[in-house]
């Protein structure tokens, strides 16, 4: 248990995918929320788009069950309110890591890293991957040094304050205007977010269209 919250971090030395063996595993019974499994080896990590995430050794690896969120947080949102809180502890430690709509880690313009979510029942299994100390061909990595069980228990500790959507989204949408400068997948399209509008919920306005990304 993690002092000053309620949720387990379960570890593990390599594993396939902390977020298929966690939804395996509450979909069996086998592990309750709330929960987490976390590694620095991954062999078959999983990014949004179902595509694969490469998993360099020693980088952070990270999916928890939790389904205590604020109730004014949209659900089609919660990849952005978990990622943002994650970036809150990054930056109180000295980092100017960003997130780029709608659930990606960025550092100035090269993506660090990324978040998921799946749902089973009311539980929402969120997955982290991080690229702390390496970086794959074509991404960044985190600028600072960081310990990683004191980033887990500094991060699930902020979880549980309950932090409001209304406040987290009062602070990124003024982040969102970085977000401009790029584009997005949303399912098979890329749209660009240069004219893009953030809605109080979460999803865009672009071309007359409101686009959410449950991820």
């Amino acid at each position: 248990m993690v002092k000053g919250c309620r949720l387990e971090i379960i570890y593990f030395d390599s594993i396939d995918s902390t977020q298929k063996r966690l939804i395996a595993d509450i979909k069996e019974g086998r592990v309750q929320a709330p929960v987490a499994y976390f590694t620095n080896h991954q062999t078959a990590g999983v990014g949004s788009r179902e595509n694969r995430w490469v998993g360099e050794r020693g980088n952070f690896f990270l999916s928890f069950a939790y389904k205590d969120f604020p109730p004014d947080l949209p659900q089609a949102s919660i990849a952005i309110y978990v990622a943002y809180l994650l970036k809150e502890v990054l930056a109180s430690y000295g980092s100017q890591v960003w997130i780029k709509w709608p659930n990606d880690f960025y550092l100035g313009k090269r993506k660090i890293g990324g978040c998921i979510t799946n749902k089973i029942r009311d539980i929402y299994i969120c997955g982290i991957g991080l690229n702390t100390r390496y970086a794959p061909q074509g991404f960044g990595k985190l600028d600072i040094e960081v310990e990683d069980v004191q980033l887990l228990k500094d991060y699930f500790v902020h979880l549980e304050k309950g932090i409001t959507w209304k406040e987290i989204f009062r602070k990124f949408v003024i982040e969102f205007q970085k977000s401009k400068e790029f584009s997005a997948h949303v399912g098979q399209r890329v749209i660009s977010l240069r004219d893009a509008t953030l809605a109080e919920d979460g999803a865009i306005l672009c071309e007359g269209e409101r686009i959410y990304t449950l991820r």
